[in-house]
């Protein structure tokens, strides 16, 4: 990792960047494609899946044969892991659901909001080198609650044009309608546009490499909604020397091995305690199985020792981190004022691997700064809040003098007249 010692402010920005290519890079090749799929359908869809992932399938569908054998490869003990983070993730999910909200503003006028479900949801789960089976459970979980009509997930195949037994088995498990094997650009633009095989959806969700990034927000482009911008997977940890180096060290590397554009920052304002995590960092690095990636990874990270608590939250908060682990003896005031992050751990024993997988809290979230104006994935996110009012003969009355008079002011004739014939016709009742 790169080592930055009191770095000056003007300088914060450069260390704020993330080891990915720009949009524009990949935005004309992701644009091309989404015009061939658009124009193709199911042909496009296929063609890219043999240059991309390598394999040929004739049908993308999965079916009841490899849900069966995906059952019985899982092991009982992996069955009751995901049965129990099932269980968390649903709880916390579950309370935050909310009855209507009602109020009366004037006399005689009723307005209230109410949540309806997004009938058609896509979700995208990273294959690759590691089948992102948990991300399952943070997306299919929420869809099912608020009452999603249709829930298609897409995820790459593998060289054999098989997905992950794993994602199979948690997928039914969570009331997935339907899966398809087909993975990157290709999924997003299918899901974008619809073919005769992939449903097109309202919303697409999920995280993936800096290509799905691109292309779910070209798919914006297209009148479909995203969760976010979620890309290559991050952390940023600040502990002091109340901490416990080899914890932080484990936490820095969880995410380092995601992959080799993942990246993580270890913030301190302890010099002896920067070089302890240093030491321990090399140490439990050589024993790790995913070495070369999180070496990569390793590769694009940095360590920066601050002057003061302050000064690294005020960096913190222009960074904006995906996750946020917390290991200070200060940790009240980073708890009260971060303002930018996506997810955030506190104390010695909370390392992010519990969000990633069991706690219950959402793990899909925001990166590239984007935790600045984007929320991570929560109930609301499948959810459209409509709004209701009816407005009783007294709530005209009441009301209407005031409309009339702000009608006028904006030359609308026609509002102020919508009113102005109802209250005629009222005056002649009485």
């Amino acid at each position: 990792m790169k080592k930055y010692i009191y770095p000056k402010t003007n300088e914060w920005e450069k260390l704020t960047e993330r080891p990915t290519q720009s949009f524009k890079e990949i935005e004309e090749t992701t644009k091309l494609i989404f015009k061939d799929i658009q124009t193709n359908g199911d042909n496009a869809v296929a063609k890219y899946t043999s240059v991309f992932d390598g394999v040929v399938i004739e049908d993308i569908r999965v079916s009841q044969t490899e849900f069966l054998e995906a059952n019985q490869q899982i092991s009982a003990e992996l069955k009751v892991a995901i049965a129990t983070a099932k269980a968390n993730i649903t709880k916390f999910h579950m309370i935050q659901k909310r009855s209507k909200i009602e109020v009366e503003t004037t006399m005689g006028v009723n307005c209230w909001m109410e949540k309806r479900p997004i009938e058609k949801v896509g979700l995208y789960i990273p294959g690759g080198t590691a089948p992102l089976f948990s991300t399952v459970l943070m997306l299919a979980i929420p869809a099912q609650i608020a009452g999603c009509k249709e829930i298609v997930l897409c995820s790459p195949p593998d060289k054999n044009g098989k997905i992950n037994p794993a994602i199979l088995f948690t997928a039914q498990l969570c009331g997935v309608t339907q899966i398809l094997k087909v993975g990157g650009i290709q999924a997003i633009a299918g899901l974008t546009f619809g073919t005769n095989t992939i449903p097109k959806v309202s919303k697409i969700f999920g995280p993936g490499n800096q290509f799905v990034t691109v292309a779910k927000q070209v798919a914006t482009q297209y009148g479909v909604a995203i969760d976010m911008p979620a890309g290559p997977s991050e952390l940023l940890v600040f502990a002091d020397e109340s901490a416990n180096p080899r914890f932080v060290a484990s936490d820095l590397l969880s995410q380092a091995e995601h992959g080799t554009d993942s990246q993580v920052i270890f913030a301190t304002t302890s010099k002896s305690f920067l070089k302890l995590v240093e030491n321990e960092l090399k140490s439990q690095l050589t024993v790790l199985t995913r070495k070369e990636i999180a070496e990569k990874a390793i590769e694009n990270s940095k360590m920066i020792l601050f002057k003061s608590a302050e000064e690294a939250l005020d960096f913190i908060n222009l960074y904006a981190p995906e996750h946020f682990i917390i290991c200070s003896k200060k940790e009240e005031y980073f708890v009260e004022n971060i303002s930018n992050a996506g997810s955030v751990f506190i104390g010695d024993y909370t390392p992010e691997s519990a969000g990633d997988y069991a706690s219950g809290t959402n793990h899909t979230l925001p990166t590239n700064g984007y935790a600045k104006n984007y929320s991570g994935v929560s109930l609301d996110s499948f959810l459209k809040s409509i709004t209701f009012q009816k407005i009783s003969k007294e709530g005209i009355l009441n009301l209407g003098k005031t409309i009339e008079i702000m009608a006028e002011a904006e030359g609308l004739q026609a509002h102020k007249n919508a009113v102005s014939i109802r209250l005629k016709a009222l005056q002649n009742e009485y």
